[in-house]
Parts: structure tokens; C-alpha cells; sequence
């Protein structure tokens, strides 16, 4: 045992960062291990759109200096129609708030390794005490943290986590210049984030541009590969060509050419998790996971995930007798479910029943937001039932008959 920490966290994401950097915050030795080296990290893992609002930023100390573009709108668009919404937010430079996050933590006591490849858990009888990485290295601790995301190798290894290939999402983006942000045939997207429902440009998924200054904007698309993806897509189509055919085909593109070197990669998994911790053990951000069901948004939640996470090992780590159990850990189940991802089975049912909607619903549903107002959009994206009712109309009982037999014939799909 030549090395030996009070707690591992396994990836150096928003989650796992912010993790490490609350834990060292409190006192507690924490090294995080990092795939990616230092000098090119977060090229490899820079992959999200970075798009936030002002309660994360103020909750967790995110400087200005990492936001590419403050925003006052949110605007979804449908084939043929549009809804706007003013709400502050912003748009992060995301490799410049990843490397924020790990030298702040780094200011508070976290040590990091990278180009450490964490492999697999070492165990003492049925509990981990520790991580294999490199090969044949070794390190341990009270606690162990994996904040790998989607590839979990160690909460695989613990039966934490049971990612199914039906509800994961993937998605692709370009930084873009020379879009016509105002154009005359869409809405004004100067200081917006803009996410539009078209099976057509992302068949189960949903497409977006987010403003990022001038004539420059993140563009992207993404969906989840499931029967809704299925029926929708057209044979053969890549995630990349369906961006390709937006690119082409939206006259905002026109003119508009790639930044060189500046495409985004991701995957997600769209679900309930399995579980959250066992004995020693927590998961974090996407390898629980921890994503936004209906609008994709990641970094707010993982960050949280990752605050409970510090809480949890404070709790079990300050007695004189520290209790690392399963049922210890369990403090961080109900942190989760109560301040990370809190009603997410409605969320579920509401992003099954979104993307089942035809490209004619999406277009009633921008006129409904029209007449129902920003209150009842608040209300239904916090996860509220009884006001996604008031968007139903009598066309819709089809549909939802499809979706209640889909339910009944896979139900364990996203539960």
C-alpha cells in the first residue's frame, strides 16, 4: 500500500472535479485519476455544449472568464413554428471550465494523476479498497468515486450500474462561423439557445444552436437509439449526416463553415439508475447517470451529483469511528433523488411521450406554449403531470395508446 488516499474519484469531468474539489474543501486527502494527459486535457472528453443557467454558476463559484456567451433566451423551434422563453443562462467554454474546476480543486489539496487509466476495482472480500490503473498500479482508500461516465469500469465491476444500449444518446457538434443568426424565416437567436424538435434533422432526438457571440454558434444534434429513432430515421444515416443534411438543407448554414478543429463527440445514457453506492463506493454524472432526461442538460446535474457525493463522504469519514457500509453510503441516494435529479420518472414518461410526438404535434405545441405562458412551462419541465395535462389535446389519444402499450410491453426499459 504505497499509496493511500481518504478517497479515489476515478475521471475528471464536472463531476468528478467538483467532487474532488469539495472533498479537499473539508480536509480530506483525494486524488483524482484522469485518463487524458495534462497537457492536451480536456481534448479528448471535451464533448458537451456546455449550455447553463446562472443557479449553477452562482451554486458552485464558476468564474465568468469560462463563459463563451451570456444568453437571456431559451427558443425551441418546431418544423414550422417557434416559442421563446427569456431566461438568463450561458454558454460555457468547456475545456476552460473543466480545467477551472481541476485547478481550483487543486488549490483546496486535490492531487491529481493523469494518464492514469483506471481499470478495474480492488477488493477486500466483497468490499473495494482501492483501483487498478495503468496496468498492474495500484492505489487506495476509505471511499472510491467513479466518475468515468458511460464507461463505468468500476461501478460495472460493483453491479452499480446497468446501462442499456436502447436509452443511450449520442450526439455530435460543430463550433461554427458566418451562420445568419437572425434570419428572416426563423426566430432571432442573438443571446439564445435554440433547441428544435424535427424528426426530420433528428429522428427521436433534438437538434440546436446555441449563440456563442457574433456570428458564431454551437450547432448540433442528438437522439437516442430506440424504437422512436427507428422509426423515424432513414436508412443508413449516420448521426453525422443527419447534421451534414441540416447543414445543407437550414438556410442560417448558408454561408456558414466549420471552426477547424473544434467538433464535439458524446454519448449518454437517457434512464433510471440501477443503483447509486455501495459499500465504500459512490457513481457520479454520467456513469449513474445523471443527465437531464428531457432537454440533454448534464453539467448543472453532475456537478450536483458530485457535491452529494463530498457531502456523503464528510458524513461517513467525520465520526471517530468512520462507517464506510452500504447503508452509510446510503446518504447519498437520498441526496440524489432529492436534490440532484428530483421527480425523474415523470421526467422519463415525459421525454418517452416527447419524442413520440409526430413533427405536426411539435408544431401545436409551440402555439400551446404560446397561450399557456412561461409559469406552465417551468411547471412541466420541473416534472409536473397535472400541468403537461393541459398541453394534451383529444388528436393526441392515439399516440398516447401507443406509448401505454409500448410501456406495458417494455417495462423495464427505462426504469
Amino acid at each position: 500500500m504505497s499509496d493511500r488516499f481518504d478517497v479515489i474519484v476515478a475521471g475528471a469531468g464536472p463531476a468528478g472535479a467538483q467532487c474532488a474539489r469539495d472533498i479537499a474543501a473539508r480536509g480530506y486527502d483525494v486524488v483524482v485519476l484522469e485518463t487524458e494527459s495534462e497537457d492536451e486535457f480536456p481534448r479528448q472528453s471535451n464533448k458537451s455544449t456546455a449550455g447553463t443557467f446562472p443557479s449553477m454558476m452562482a451554486s458552485f463559484g464558476i468564474p465568468n472568464d469560462v463563459v463563451m456567451q451570456f444568453t437571456d433566451s431559451v427558443v425551441l423551434e418546431s418544423p414550422n413554428n417557434h416559442f421563446v422563453q427569456p431566461q438568463a443562462g450561458a454558454v460555457l467554454e468547456f475545456a476552460d471550465f473543466k480545467r477551472f474546476l481541476v485547478e481550483d480543486s487543486r488549490k483546496k489539496g486535490a492531487t491529481y494523476w493523469f494518464d492514469s487509466r483506471v481499470s478495474r476495482p480492488i477488493m477486500d472480500g466483497e468490499e473495494i479498497c482501492g483501483v487498478r490503473y495503468n496496468g498492474d498500479e495500484e492505489v487506495y482508500a476509505d471511499i472510491v468515486i467513479d466518475a468515468t461516465g458511460p464507461a463505468a469500469p468500476l461501478a460495472k465491476a460493483l453491479d452499480v450500474c446497468d446501462l442499456k444500449r436502447e436509452n443511450q444518446a449520442i450526439g455530435i457538434e460543430y463550433e461554427m462561423e458566418g451562420i445568419e443568426i437572425d434570419h428572416p424565416r426563423y426566430a432571432d437567436l442573438h443571446d439564445a439557445m435554440m433547441l428544435r424538435l424535427d424528426h426530420e434533422l433528428a429522428p427521436g432526438g433534438y437538434s440546436w444552436i446555441f449563440h456563442t457571440g457574433e456570428d458564431t454558434a454551437k450547432v448540433g444534434l442528438c437522439y437516442i437509439q430506440n424504437n422512436r429513432h427507428q422509426e423515424y430515421a432513414k436508412a443508413g444515416m449516420t448521426v453525422d449526416d443527419y447534421l451534414e443534411y441540416w447543414l445543407e438543407s437550414d438556410p442560417r448554414f448558408d454561408t456558414a463553415e466549420k471552426i477547424e478543429g473544434n467538433q464535439h463527440r458524446g454519448s449518454a445514457h437517457i434512464q433510471m439508475p440501477a443503483k447509486l453506492s455501495t459499500d465504500r463506493f459512490m457513481a457520479v454524472g454520467d456513469t449513474v447517470p445523471t443527465i437531464d432526461p428531457l432537454w440533454g442538460e448534464g453539467i448543472h446535474k453532475g456537478m450536483r451529483s458530485g457535491r452529494a457525493a463530498a457531502i456523503t463522504v464528510d458524513k461517513c469519514l467525520t465520526p471517530r469511528k468512520p462507517d464506510v457500509s452500504a447503508a452509510a453510503m446510503e446518504t447519498y441516494d437520498t441526496l440524489w433523488h432529492e436534490n440532484v435529479a428530483p421527480k425523474m420518472r415523470s421526467r422519463l414518461t415525459m421525454t418517452q411521450l416527447l419524442y413520440l410526438a409526430p413533427n405536426e404535434r411539435y408544431d401545436t405545441l409551440m402555439a400551446d406554449l404560446d397561450q399557456l405562458g412561461f409559469d406552465s412551462l417551468s411547471e412541466i419541465n420541473g416534472g409536473n403531470l397535472p400541468a403537461l395535462r393541459k398541453l394534451l389535446h383529444l388528436s393526441d389519444i392515439p399516440f398516447l395508446a401507443q406509448y401505454a402499450k409500448e410501456r406495458i410491453a417494455n417495462r423495464s426499459s427505462w426504469n
